[in-house]
């Protein structure tokens, strides 16, 4: 940790450069209610004399990267996120170097092609099944729950499930396609209870093969390829956190596919997170340490892809839920780490807990959200009826 400064609520000798930094930085955050080392517990708490340069000078990514290597903490980083971003006090801080750099990277460049796509999705995904199984639990459900009348993780994760499926009017023997499978568990579940024929389909071998070990004696196919290489028809397809990985430049040729894949008269449900602007990037710090390559699709961009392409018969917004789902993962993370830490270094923890943590707050500002959107070829004649 860079030199230790020792004070708490004041700044450092007025004379400095260190000074002004500190004052710059709190001027930002205090639209917010945040005071630099203050006594909440979402106050900010500067442990090093670099911690409030690297904020300044790096914006999100080195917000995000200072808090990891320890020069900075806060008691409760989702609050502290979701002031931030209610008060707008981040929009100061957007555009840095590293956040400009991502962006003409963006418009010349691919983020998403298959290679890049795979290289990306087991980056994130291939990590330890442990460390998966202690924060999604049994169902190892890795995006949105539906919270409308569940108490518990587990509850929300199948009323989800069981959403999806009474969205996609699910009948015996219809053959669906799983875009993302993940582990398997919506597979399973839509096997089980509605005794549809499925192929699941994912870039990662770590998820496939636990998949595959998940579903084994049900009409399941669980195949690691990417979504462009899929071949045959399918009655209903469901993607759900997956379109997040797809990126602008390829949205249209992914609906291209999918209208391919449906038959005339299917349906499909996607359940992706959405962001309130069109952007061709994510946040730098997500991009370089959790999720590379990611992007949240504004509305504008999903339905202009969707253009002559399908018919959008319902669109379902319950981003609030997201706030929950992730604290709910946070805290199965920390009651976990003690079994998990002779696997991952302390830098892990940190990093984990605020990837948890500032997501949770960027739902609970209302900043991102969720969708399920339910789509047909030419249109359900006399409307589909949401069953939420």
């Amino acid at each position: 940790m860079a030199d230790t400064l020792g004070f708490l609520a004041s700044p450092p000798s007025n004379h400095t450069a260190t000074a002004w930094a500190w004052r710059r930085l709190g001027a930002l955050v205090a639209p917010a209610g945040l005071v630099l080392n203050g006594r909440h517990l979402w106050d900010p708490q500067l442990h090093s004399a670099s911690a409030a340069w690297r904020i300044l000078l790096g914006g999100t990514l080195g917000a995000g990267e200072a808090y990891v290597d320890g020069d900075w903490d806060c008691a409760a980083l989702d609050v502290l996120t979701a002031r931030l971003l209610a008060a707008e006090a981040d929009r100061p801080l957007a555009w840095r170097a590293s956040a400009i750099a991502q962006a003409l990277a963006a418009r010349v460049v691919n983020g998403q092609t298959k290679r890049r796509a795979r290289r990306a999705i087991t980056s994130h995904y291939d990590l330890d099944d442990a460390l998966y199984e202690a924060m999604l639990g049994p169902t190892m459900a890795y995006s949105c729950g539906y919270w409308r009348a569940a108490t518990t993780l587990d509850e929300a994760q199948r009323a989800k499930w069981a959403l999806v499926c009474r969205k996609l009017a699910l009948t015996p023997g219809q053959r669906l396609l799983d875009v993302g499978c993940g582990w398997g568990g919506f597979a399973e579940y839509a096997a089980r209870h509605h005794d549809v024929k499925i192929v699941g389909i994912t870039v990662s071998p770590s998820q496939a093969a636990a998949a595959r070990a998940r579903c084994a004696g049900l009409p399941i196919d669980i195949v690691e390829c990417d979504y462009r290489d899929v071949r045959g028809r399918f009655d209903r397809i469901v993607s759900i956190g997956m379109f997040e990985h797809v990126g602008p430049r390829n949205y249209r040729a992914y609906f291209d596919t999918m209208r391919r894949l449906l038959t005339e008269d299917g349906l499909m449900l996607l359940h992706t997170i959405g962001g309130l602007v069109s952007r061709r990037t994510t946040d730098a710090w997500i991009d370089r340490h959790v999720f590379p390559g990611s992007v949240l699709p504004s509305a504008a961009q999903i339905a202009r892809a969707l253009e002559g392409r399908f018919v959008i018969e319902d669109w379902h917004n319950f981003g609030a839920d997201y706030d929950r789902t992730l604290m709910a993962w946070h805290a199965r993370f920390e009651v976990a780490w003690p079994a998990l830490a002779h696997r991952y270094p302390e830098r892990f923890r940190r990093l984990w807990r605020y990837y948890l943590l500032t997501c949770a707050g960027t739902f609970r500002a209302r900043r991102n959200q969720l969708w399920q959107l339910v789509l047909s070829p030419h249109g359900v004649a006399g409307g589909h009826r949401r069953l939420a």
